[in-house]
């Protein structure tokens, strides 16, 4: 009973309307998600110098939940820390991400494998579920609706695995392969339709909502090829500040 009445204290405001630990937790959280959002839609441009004041003004947040979030971020390599100079979005590095895509491969196939193994009841309605939105919305998805489902269905994936330090390890790889099918999609000539990643999202809710593993390992694999087939094109045309915005332009550009 004394162990309970203290973890209530410690989650509660304290007399001077302080927030909680609980609180405080939920805007180390939110300050994640939104400076994530930002980045995956590049309205924090690979590249970007900014001060630590401008992204609170940018997110809403105050200093500690940014702080904690920028850290976070610094850890998963998509923010740079520069001391004396404040902070710079990391720019994308192409061939270090493709490369990277083989981690992801290999990562993918672990975690698919265990939540198609461990669904319960719960994640396979919810899988169902969400196959059925992508379904009736696949011709009217905006990108930004598209990367929000996207992100459910990783955290999806990620609890019926049931291996929390895998969330922490793949965390950073999605948001890194979110980034980098925004610019894909968004400024890439002709690569607008959505259909392909769609197609593959539903591949893999479907074999975890049935509990068929090897079928949610291959249409992981197929996820991943599509990824990779994303940076065959973006390595020949893709303008080069829009993966780091701090380069010049060419004379006439």
């Amino acid at each position: 009973m004394v162990r309970r009445k203290r973890a209530l204290e410690v989650v509660q405001p304290d007399g001077e309307g302080r927030p909680s630990r609980r609180n405080r937790v939920n805007f180390f959280q939110l300050a994640y998600q939104k400076i994530e959002d930002l980045l995956v839609n590049c309205e924090l441009k690979p590249g970007q110098f900014l001060t630590m004041l401008e992204l609170q003004h940018l997110t809403g947040f105050g200093r500690t939940p940014v702080h904690h979030a920028v850290n976070t971020l610094a850890a998963d390599t998509l923010i740079i820390i520069r001391p004396r100079h404040g902070l710079q979005i990391a720019p994308i590095d192409l061939a270090r991400e493709r490369m990277l895509l083989g981690l992801r491969r290999d990562m993918e196939r672990f975690v698919i494998r265990l939540a198609a193994d461990r669904a319960s009841l719960s994640h396979r309605n919810q899988a169902l579920h969400i196959e059925r939105l992508l379904k009736e919305r696949r011709a009217s998805l905006t990108l930004d609706e598209f990367n929000q489902i996207d992100r459910r269905i990783d955290a999806l994936i990620l609890e019926a695995a049931g291996e929390p330090f895998l969330a922490h390890t793949l965390r950073p790889l999605h948001t890194l392969y979110r980034r980098i099918g925004f610019i894909h999609h968004r400024c890439m000539p002709g690569q607008g339709d959505l259909s392909g990643t769609i197609d593959s999202h539903l591949a893999i809710l479907n074999a975890v909502a049935n509990r068929r593993v090897d079928r949610a390992v291959k249409a992981s694999d197929a996820l991943i090829d599509f990824m990779d087939s994303m940076f065959e094109g973006m390595e020949a045309g893709i303008d080069p500040r829009l993966l780091d915005c701090s380069i010049e332009p060419l004379l006439g550009a």
